[in-house]
């Protein structure tokens, strides 16, 4: 993927804004950053869209990733791009705004609803494409239809994504990211209540990444002290199950009998896509031990460790 390809899919949702007063930007720029989604595609839907581009651009800079969507001629891809944003996105298929594009080196994800506009795509050589109207066009089930003939290609659905249908779509391996406008609701906007869009935000971002305890790792370090602790566990009728390097519990304890990371232990935590989760948690500035990867010729990777212990604990992401 592309630099640009690579931030939407870290981000995971891309907030679609639609922006009448200029004067907005800003706050609702600050709001999401906030939340944990510096990105949004400002729609031009209104006349406030190429003003609050370059508001946001020039206010938060590398803080935020800016788009232009709902772009449809030529004049507004100039307007757009001379005013900061960083990629651009259309709800329909045009060759010549795709073309346009290219030959001013701007990322640009199409609207694509059916199979001959992705074809219409492969030719000038795209890799990523709007799925829109996501929700009235067939949903999560024609996106997984269509990828079977076109594997090469990955969708950004768009169109009726919320809370509750989300998931869904991101644990799609094709979706690289979903765009929805559910975290910047018009009413907040209108009454200045910009902390409901961060709140609406945290959650979303909660939400998509699932992180949640999975189980605890205790070091006994070598085989023997591991059954002193395994023996501590067998008046709760834990069903035991060994390994080559360690022993579980009911899926929740695991006695590693050989040296590990931590000094107690560790602290397994689930997440829903490990590369964008990794990807999250190191813009809070959290470091991760890269040879704890095991990279599969896909580049997949189930577990990594984080750099750091939390009480003689040491941390690390499990892929769900």
């Amino acid at each position: 993927m592309t630099d640009i390809y690579t931030k939407i899919f870290n981000t995971g949702i891309i907030p679609v804004v639609v922006i009448d007063d200029e004067n907005d930007a800003l706050p609702i720029a600050k709001a999401l950053i906030e939340g944990g989604l510096p990105s949004a595609e400002i729609t031009f839907r209104t006349a406030a869209a190429k003003e609050s581009i370059r508001k946001i651009s020039e206010a938060y800079g590398d803080q935020i990733l800016v788009g232009a969507g709902t772009v449809l001629t030529e004049q507004q891809v100039d307007d757009a791009v001379e005013a900061g944003a960083q990629f651009i996105v259309s709800p329909g298929f045009s060759e010549n705004i795709v073309k346009y594009c290219q030959a001013k080196n701007v990322t640009v994800i199409p609207g694509c609803s059916r199979p001959t506009d992705i074809e219409a795509a492969l030719r000038l050589g795209l890799k990523v494409v709007k799925f829109f109207p996501a929700e009235a066009a067939g949903g999560l089930a024609m996106i997984k239809a269509m990828s079977a003939p076109y594997g090469d290609i990955k969708f950004m659905p768009t169109g009726g994504i919320d809370e509750k249908n989300i998931l869904q779509y991101l644990a799609f391996e094709k979706v690289i990211a979903c765009g929805g406008s559910f975290m910047v609701n018009k009413q907040w906007v209108k009454d200045k209540e910009f902390h409901k869009i961060t709140e609406a935000t945290r959650k979303a971002v909660t939400l998509m990444h699932g992180f949640k305890v999975e189980h605890v790792g205790l070091n006994a370090n070598t085989p023997e002290a591991g059954e002193d602790i395994i023996s501590a566990f067998v008046p709760f009728g834990f069903e035991v199950k060994r390994g080559n390097s360690g022993v579980f519990l009911n899926h929740d304890v695991e006695i590693m009998t050989k040296p590990w990371y931590g000094k107690a232990g560790h602290i397994c935590i689930e997440t829903n896509n490990i590369k964008r989760a990794e990807a999250y948690l190191k813009s809070k500035g959290v470091k991760f031990i890269e040879e704890t990867k095991n990279i599969d010729s896909k580049g997949n990777y189930p577990a990594v460790y984080i750099d750091g212990d939390v009480c003689g604990m040491a941390l690390h992401l499990l892929q769900k």
